[in-house]
């Protein structure tokens, strides 16, 4: 048997989709095409498909905190992320055990942190303990801070309907202490580019892309972090994995396609295809 190295490694922590679109189902499809080995730290599993969430079980604090120790000091995290963390309980697990593994804007290994606050379909992932729980334990270990403009209002209670309060929000949201803000600009619906902010609490970075005519974006959000995740973890800068995920993603939504009644699922089955790479 020949001797093959191992490949980088990356950790999401998050929620179970039943559907497959979103939550860590999306974050390992990424992970496998990025080159990358996916590990998981479970935090809920949901009962849902394109008609919404129809309910929900969390997973206890210390089993999830479990999860992510026992991961980290056995197999090696090369960067990690978060989805849905689900309650404040957990949240505050999720950030106990990222230090003792030395996860974090401050430690070896990057921490991505997309603040799911709510469904596609609107429905609240947790309450208000839960999103000062976000506010003050994850946004300031956070290497990577990964928005969209819902989850802008719910932390900074700032409505953006536009490219230039996208980097006021960058501003404001830095200021809570995460190493880089991206502000994602998906929802900005009438903006006939896609046009995202990354922020390091000096300079700006437009990542600049078609807005494609799809109603089907489900789990985008959570492609392009793991995306990012994945660059980091193959020793990108931030800037590059921002590039990255940006790029990544951008071919997911135009490859995505219809499942179900309703939203369906952005794709990594595209990244399959031999001819496509990513441009230097």
């Amino acid at each position: 048997m020949s001797d093959k190295s191992s490949p980088p490694s990356a950790l999401t922590i998050a929620g179970s989709d039943s559907g497959g679109a979103a939550g860590l189902q999306a974050d390992l499809r990424t992970f496998l095409t990025c080159g990358v080995h996916g590990l998981v730290a479970v935090t809920a599993v949901t009962v849902q498909n394109t008609l919404g969430v129809h309910d929900r079980a969390d997973i206890p604090a210390g089993i999830v905190a479990g999860q992510i120790e026992a991961v980290a000091a056995d197999m090696g995290v090369g960067a990690a992320k978060t989805g849905m963390l689900a309650s404040a309980e957990i949240i505050h697990a999720v950030a106990q055990a990222c230090d003792r593994a030395g996860i974090g804007r401050d430690a070896d290994i990057p921490f991505v942190v997309d603040p799911v606050a709510a469904s596609m379909h609107g429905h609240p992932l947790f309450d208000e303990h839960g999103l000062a729980a976000l506010r003050d334990d994850l946004l300031p270990r956070a290497t990577v801070l990964t928005p969209n403009l819902d989850e802008v209002r719910l932390l900074t209670e700032m409505d953006v309907r536009d490219r230039d309060r996208m980097y006021e929000a960058a501003v404001v949201l830095h200021r809570l202490g995460p190493r880089y803000v991206l502000v994602k600009s998906g929802h900005l619906v009438d903006d006939p580019e896609c046009v995202d902010v990354l922020f390091d609490g000096r300079e700006f970075v437009e990542l600049a892309g078609p807005r494609e005519q799809t109603q089907h974006t489900h789990g985008a959000g959570d492609t392009m972090a793991s995306a990012l995740t994945a660059g980091l973890a193959r020793g990108m800068s931030v800037v590059e994995a921002a590039r990255f995920g940006k790029w990544f993603v951008g071919n997911a939504v135009a490859h995505a396609y219809p499942m179900g009644a309703k939203v369906g699922p952005v794709s990594a089955f595209w990244r399959l295809a031999p001819e496509e790479g990513f441009p230097a």
